[in-house]
């Protein structure tokens, strides 16, 4: 039995990454994740992921937190856009440089299984949903609510894509803020004449 080694978690994430990257999703075990993680076993992986798929969503949990928080603690006067602009600055203030390249992989990875995809669209709506909660809580109104927060994941959905692009150079907060002013504009276009 290997012996406790530190980020034991982590570990197994990025040695799942690895082997999905490899072999692909589907022709990868939980013991092969384990074994390349530093020779833990399956019971050790269990302890910490209920199956493989979740092992490439590990941190939704903290996200959902970080995203209402941030909402939660806005400036009372913060209208329902900048109080999720202070949610997306919380959650891509997490995704530093060196976790670029491991962002990269993980895309492609997810893009490649549609279990993994499916799995994507479960997250991105639990992340919507604890922003619109937290939104309410605030006081926003629902549909207000849920579009402000539809709109933020939205941002956060195209920043990280171009955020995790090799060629890249731009934070993450700053491609958030920019990719929210976007489609701020774009609903606000929504109602003149002129599209252009």
């Amino acid at each position: 039995m290997a012996r406790w080694e530190p980020n034991t978690r982590e570990r197994l994430v990025r040695a799942a990454l690895e082997l999905f990257t490899e072999r692909g999703y589907d022709a990868t075990t939980v013991n092969e994740i384990a074994e390349r993680a530093g020779g833990l076993t399956k019971m050790t992986f269990f302890r910490h992921f209920p199956d493989k798929r979740e092992v490439l969503f590990a941190g939704q949990d903290m996200h959902s937190r970080l995203l209402a928080d941030a909402i939660a603690s806005a400036p009372g006067p913060a209208t329902p856009l900048q109080a999720v602009a202070t949610a997306l600055d919380a959650l891509t203030a997490t995704f530093t440089d060196d976790r670029r390249e491991f962002a990269a992989r993980l895309r492609a990875v997810i893009a490649g299984n549609s279990e993994l995809r499916e799995r994507a669209a479960f997250k991105r709506t639990g992340l919507t949903e604890a922003m619109t909660e937290a939104l309410e809580k605030r006081g926003v109104p629902d549909l207000a609510a849920s579009l402000a927060a539809e709109l933020g994941i939205r941002a956060f959905d195209r920043a990280f894509d171009q955020w995790a692009d090799p060629a890249s150079q731009q934070a993450l907060t700053v491609l958030a803020r920019h990719a929210l002013d976007e489609l701020q504009a774009a609903v606000n276009r929504l109602d003149t004449e002129d599209q252009s």
